[in-house]
């Protein structure tokens, strides 16, 4: 059944919130031959409830991308095929019985008939780790931390990542996806080096493109490094070419953080 914005007559809408380790998934949405985010939990839904359902996400990972918290929804008919109301309430408990450890269902609710993963949402909000020149990676930050062997000003990747808040055309730091807008508002993109010596970047913004964060950390990263002086952010913006792929930084440093409704 392919996902609407309202549920067919005859059936509800469920909300789950769910995390995951995008290490070893070719992203959230299916694909031939790959093992994603978004087919292995329609496999494990579809286990348990018998039926064939569509998950619809507030937003699309890359691969290798984590979510602390990633939202979508599906549609059920109103009863089971015994003819029973559903368990709701066992729901997020089955499910992370059937998936692998990768994948953790935080809840699985009710949802109004006019609520939406994607359409709803009003804010989406990512963080990117780096832990750079040279600095060593404990284990079990590994996962979701990029490494980078020179090391970044701190000054100037503020300053750099300054020139991108607001609403912009960010086709320069978008992968082409035909038919989609690039113009978006980025309400947050502000940096801190914690106390574990790594830097973090907390962004939000009421949407983002295909992998606009990599590109732009990629970018206002050559600041901070010196190879360019923070207004070469505004140039780029302003020219609306896509830049080169070299830029782009690894998957390993992004997760998905939270995602805002009204």
């Amino acid at each position: 059944m392919e996902p609407t914005l309202n549920p067919e007559s005859g059936f509800f809408r469920i909300r789950i919130d769910f995390s995951y380790d995008g290490t070893n998934f070719a992203g959230w949405a299916k694909q031939p031959d790959q093992v994603t985010i978004q087919s292995t939990m329609e496999s494990a839904i579809a286990t348990f409830t018998r039926e064939t359902i569509t998950l619809t996400a507030a937003g699309r990972t890359d691969a290798g991308v984590h979510a602390a918290q990633q939202v979508a929804h599906f549609d059920l008919p109103n009863l089971d095929r015994d003819g029973n109301p559903w368990a709701i309430e066992n729901f997020a408990y089955k499910l992370n019985r059937i998936l692998t450890e990768d994948i953790r269902i935080i809840s699985a609710v009710p949802a109004p008939s006019n609520f939406h993963a994607r359409f709803s949402a009003i804010s989406r909000n990512y963080i990117y780790k780096i832990a750079d020149g040279l600095q060593t990676i404990p284990p079990l930050a590994r996962f979701d931390t990029t490494s980078w062997y020179r090391e970044l000003d701190l000054d100037r990747l503020q300053a750099a990542s300054n020139y991108l808040i607001g609403k912009h055309d960010f086709a320069t730091f978008c992968k082409p996806d035909v038919g989609a807008t690039t113009i978006r508002t980025l309400a947050k993109f502000n940096w801190e080096r914690g106390s574990d010596g790594f830097l973090r970047a907390d962004l939000i913004s009421d949407g983002f493109c295909y992998s606009m964060v990599r590109n732009m950390v990629g970018a206002v990263a050559c600041v901070a490094e010196g190879r360019f002086e923070p207004e070469w952010i505004k140039t780029i913006l302003n020219d609306k070419t896509r830049i080169s792929d070299s830029l782009v930084f690894p998957a390993r440093g992004l997760t998905l953080q939270s995602i805002a409704y009204q």
